[in-house]
């Protein structure tokens, strides 16, 4: 098994300091944190910002908003807010070859992200995640070349971290002093510490069946845990309805505008370890879908700048049969999911009956000619078995999805043999 980190098969150090990527930075300002019970900033956000991060624009409608100020969704339509550069000013002084000299960490792509100073940055050291050429679970399905992405050697061993490292940040830069979110697990745990590191109180609320695991680690890191007797959704029906009153900054799946640009990293990690070649097939498991809107954003931003071509992946996305809004909408034509009842599954991250972007998803799936497939508990526990037999690979039940998915799609002809495939596996074995 071949771990190929980097374009040309070339190996950074890891252990190179994140202060050698901040050096390049300007000076950090002085924050000054508002009143716990105020969501607002007391802080002016450098020239620097200004000049890369343009606005924050509705994801349906267009309409534009302020970046120096914290924002939510759109107070227009309710859609989600993205972030949107200067890209024309990037595509000519930007070059590919600068990343050569970076640490392998996400931040190595901080034109293209909204933190400003590097005073700012909340980071517990989130590596570039290695992608994997499984030989053997491509032989098993009859393909050449079948990589995994695999997110679990990340803080907090899921790819929540990066979002929340990115949420948190643009947070503490704000000024902001009280977060609050509705998880299924991996969301929650990566809030509590990333919050923790940056003085800023948490405030989780999470179904009761919520894995061990996550529930354990959120109260090791301090965070204000809530266990509710429901799902995701009715989390962020408390979220949203005490918000206001308590003073809390909602950090919501797509409901703020910076977790997104965290996943996106996802993308520009692979168009690196590609050699800035996408690959033919993104197979991807969707809950909130964030991992597929920001890669697909990002992508573009990729493009705009001249590092990629027009090529894009095709766009699979995958759901648990007890749980497939976006496999329903996507089979029924519709651009918009209707919730889904009675959402069941091993695969915690998957049950959301409801995600705010899913017609950003669905666009995504559909302009890359992709597909959405749903797969059984029992094939993603048979996928849990043989990811770690053929590739000593331990995955979650979300990773696993993606590789029963991936004996759908052979089945029915959907892949060709010789097409490069990734797989993200988006944590670890818990």
């Amino acid at each position: 098994m071949f771990i190929y980190n980097y374009p040309n098969g070339r190996r950074q150090k890891a252990e190179a300091s994140l202060n050698s990527l901040l050096r390049y930075w300007i000076k950090p300002q002085v924050n000054k944190h508002p009143p716990q019970n105020e969501v607002r900033t007391l802080r002016a956000t450098p020239v620097a910002e200004a000049k890369k991060l343009k606005n924050l624009e509705c994801s349906k409608c267009n309409e534009t908003y302020d970046h120096l100020i914290p924002q939510n969704v759109c107070e227009v339509c309710g859609k989600p807010l993205l972030a949107r550069y200067a890209l024309e000013a990037l595509a000519g002084t930007w070059q590919r070859d600068t990343l050569l000299s970076r640490p392998a960490s996400l931040w190595r792509y901080r034109e293209l992200l909204p933190i400003a100073t590097p005073e700012d940055i909340v980071t517990l050291g989130e590596t570039m995640t290695p992608l994997v050429h499984t030989k053997r679970l491509g032989t098993e399905f009859g393909l050449r070349e079948v990589w995994v992405k695999d997110e679990s050697r990340l803080p907090t061993g899921s790819f929540k971290a990066r979002g929340l490292a990115m949420a948190v940040s643009k947070a503490k830069s704000l000024g902001l002093t009280a977060l609050a979110i509705p998880s299924a697990g991996n969301a929650a745990t990566a809030l509590a510490v990333y919050a923790a590191a940056a003085g800023i109180t948490a405030h989780i609320f999470m179904p009761q069946d919520t894995p061990a695991f996550n529930k354990q680690t959120c109260q090791l890191a301090g965070a204000n845990v809530t266990l509710i007797d429901g799902l995701i959704t009715d989390a962020g029906r408390i979220v949203a309805e005490r918000k206001e009153q308590e003073g809390w900054f909602d950090v919501s799946t797509l409901k703020e505008p910076y977790r997104v640009e965290g996943k996106k990293t996802m993308g520009f990690e692979l168009a690196e370890q590609c050699n800035w070649e996408l690959p033919d097939v993104i197979i991807y498991p969707t809950g909130g879908g964030t991992g597929i809107v920001g890669m697909w954003k990002g992508f573009a931003e990729l493009e705009a700048i001249g590092w990629i071509g027009e090529k894009r992946p095709r766009f699979i996305s995958v759901q648990s049969t007890g749980c497939a809004p976006i496999v329903k909408a996507w089979e029924e034509g519709a651009m918009e999911a209707t919730p889904w009842r009675d959402a069941q599954t091993v695969a915690s991250g998957l049950r959301v009956p409801q995600a705010i972007g899913d017609f950003l998803i669905l666009e995504a799936i559909r302009k890359s000619n992709g597909a959405a497939i749903a797969v059984t508990d029992e094939a993603i526990y048979e996928a849990m078995r043989l990811l770690p037999t053929t590739e000593g690979l331990l995955t979650c039940p979300e990773g696993a999805a993606t590789v029963a998915a991936l004996k759908q799609l052979v089945s029915k002809g959907m892949i060709e043999p010789s097409e490069r495939v990734v797989l993200f596996n988006t944590g670890g074995y818990q």
